[in-house]
């Protein structure tokens, strides 16, 4: 298998359901990883299946100042990051009329701001150093639009969008910047987000972990920009 021995990356979202399987992937690979979540209690059981090249850095991606924490952190006990993937996110679902002031302000905040936050403080060291990579997970729900889920779908058309812009934005620098876009998946996520699917027919988070692999072992002369997952059959 390719590595990418020693290289600094950053997971947000590390505790469970996809950020864990892809810090997983990631250190196997040989990367040095930084976990952050909320819950450090989740994320010391991903340092564990990773092992000693796992750092625990507790964080809530919704805070700014947390964020600039975290890449202080980073860079001052492991080094400049160069794999960047903002794997935090949530699901909050229901129709527009009825639809929470607080739930709208917290899917934003969580599924596309924490990733605005995020890049812009990675972004100076790679632009010096010329190199990078920033993986973004949007969804499905990023690229079609459904009922109920109206607010959740804006916030992952918005990580897309700001993906591919970012990209046109970096490339010049060296910087790789991709998104993908996962169908459903067996995680805990949100119990809504699997209700009446067959859970045996849905992506596992080693899925999109197995993507995550794809990009970051590219050779250097192009870059995979986006990826969408779909289960082979549909749960």
């Amino acid at each position: 298998m390719v590595g990418i021995p020693n290289q600094v990356a950053v997971v947000t979202g590390a505790g469970r359901g996809i950020g864990r399987a892809i810090a997983i992937e990631l250190g196997k690979l040989g990367a040095r990883v930084a976990l952050a979540a909320r819950s450090r209690t989740e994320l010391d059981e991903t340092a564990r299946v990773i092992g000693s090249s796992a750092s625990i850095i507790p964080a809530d991606v919704r805070r700014k100042e947390d964020v600039a924490r975290l890449f202080e952190q980073v860079t001052t006990t492991l080094g400049p990051v160069e794999i960047l993937v903002n794997a935090a996110g949530v699901g909050i679902f229901g129709s527009v009329v009825d639809f929470k002031d607080d739930d709208f302000q917290t899917l934003i905040e969580t599924n596309l701001r924490s990733i605005f936050f995020a890049c812009r403080f990675v972004l100076p060291s790679m632009i010096e150093r010329k190199t990078g990579h920033i993986i973004n997970i949007s969804s499905i729900a990023g690229k079609v639009g459904s009922a109920t889920r109206a607010v959740y779908c804006a916030s992952k058309f918005g990580v897309v969008g700001f993906t591919e812009s970012l990209a046109e934005e970096v490339r010049g620098h060296g910087i790789r910047v991709s998104v993908i876009c996962p169908g459903s998946t067996d995680t805990r996520f949100s119990p809504s987000e699997s209700s009446g699917k067959a859970r045996e027919r849905m992506l596992r988070p080693e899925d999109i972990a197995h993507a995550v692999r794809a990009i970051v072992t590219q050779e250097p002369n192009s870059f995979i920009s986006e990826i969408i997952l779909r289960p082979t059959r549909k749960p």
